[in-house]
């Protein structure tokens, strides 16, 4: 993707484009003809496609845009960004972006007709330490749907590393720049000096509160069948050829990398926990051709998970990451379960090779 603007276009260009498009869809009989559409989508299933699509975009539009104002309005009050840094402050950051998802997920399952289904405790389950939350990654919003779990049900203060590409969006960009969170840039486009995902996430672990919840994404994307494949190489490169076998066999998910879950490790409190996450319900969702075909997506995503103390991990770098491997393929037999209508409890059997 292309790399965002400079800091100053995107608050003093697109941030304001993002208002004025809002100021101007409101007025319009474009916004009541969707309004209207958007409520006979849910009384016809299947139906009016375009409509839904078009009601989204044009909420997320006016959902940015409200975001933007209250984040203005915050920084206003902070004494125009010289109290930004205080817990007071951060605490209201915190309630503005669990209230911004809470509205985005209730218009979401309305519009997309999308039922989201919790099998597992969250982080909530373990009060009063750090979380490590390693999830799967696959179809869109995943990202959003498991840090909206985290703010609502878990009442966590969700950190997350994510692509600085994501900064485009305006009021992502301003609402993680004020939260622990950070944008990385790819190595083909970071300065000398500039830190990577790894050091990134060292750091912020590092800083997380006991109410914090570190989310990463080992796998690093959506799953492919050419980038499966390519991890699978790799393990045979680096003469690992029984875990690359046991890899061929984790159809629905990609070897994970352990760089940023290691360093995570490093530096994080020693009574924390670790929660991987395993979903379904999106993996059909890869591009926007599909996105479109599924158009109502009327679909359950359901979210499972497994909590370990980083305590009862092993010691050794090279025993986490094996430990982080047979996550995975215990995600991989979760979702194989559910694919096949077969009951699943929880993530807690043994399904490594």
């Amino acid at each position: 993707m292309i790399a965002p603007p400079p800091l100053w276009v995107r608050r003093l260009v697109l941030a304001p484009l993002v208002i004025a498009l809002a100021v101007l869809l409101v007025p319009t009989s474009i916004m009541l003809a969707l309004v209207v559409g958007a409520a006979l989508t849910w009384l016809l299933p299947g139906r009016l496609r375009v409509l839904r699509l078009l009601w989204m975009i044009s909420f997320y539009v006016l959902w940015d845009a409200a975001a933007l104002v209250v984040l203005f309005a915050l920084w206003v009050a902070s004494g125009f960004g010289a109290a930004m840094h205080q817990p007071w402050m951060r605490r209201a950051h915190v309630a503005v972006a669990r209230w911004a998802l809470a509205v985005l997920f209730w218009q979401v399952r309305w519009t997309l007709r999308l039922r989201i289904v919790i099998e597992a405790p969250t982080g909530a389950s373990v009060p009063d330490v750090p979380v490590l939350v390693l999830s799967r990654h696959a179809g869109p919003g995943d990202s959003f749907i498991l840090v909206d779990t985290l703010l609502g049900r878990g009442r966590r203060t969700p950190a997350i590393v994510l692509k600085d590409t994501l900064q485009w969006d305006p009021a992502v960009d301003v609402l993680l720049h004020r939260l622990p969170a950070a944008f990385v840039t790819p190595q083909s486009r970071r300065r000398p000096g500039q830190p990577g995902a790894a050091e990134t996430i060292a750091q912020i672990a590092a800083d997380l509160g006991p109410d914090g919840a570190l989310v990463l994404f080992p796998e690093g994307g959506n799953v492919t069948p050419g980038r499966r494949a390519k991890r699978i190489a790799a393990l045979r490169a680096r003469g690992k050829d029984a875990l690359a076998d046991r890899a061929e066999r984790m159809p629905h998910v990609m070897v994970p990398h352990a760089g940023g879950f290691l360093s995570a490790l490093d530096t994080v409190r020693g009574d924390a926990a670790v929660l991987v996450v395993a979903h379904t319900g999106l993996e059909r969702l890869v591009t926007v051709r599909d996105i479109w075909r599924e158009l109502p997506m009327d679909k359950e995503i359901v979210l499972g998970g497994r909590l370990t103390r980083v305590a009862d991990l092993p010691g050794d770098a090279e025993g986490r990451e094996l430990w982080l491997f047979e996550q995975w393929e215990r995600v991989d037999a979760w979702i194989a379960a559910r694919d096949a209508d077969r009951p699943v409890a929880d993530l807690r059997g043994d399904h490594s090779g």
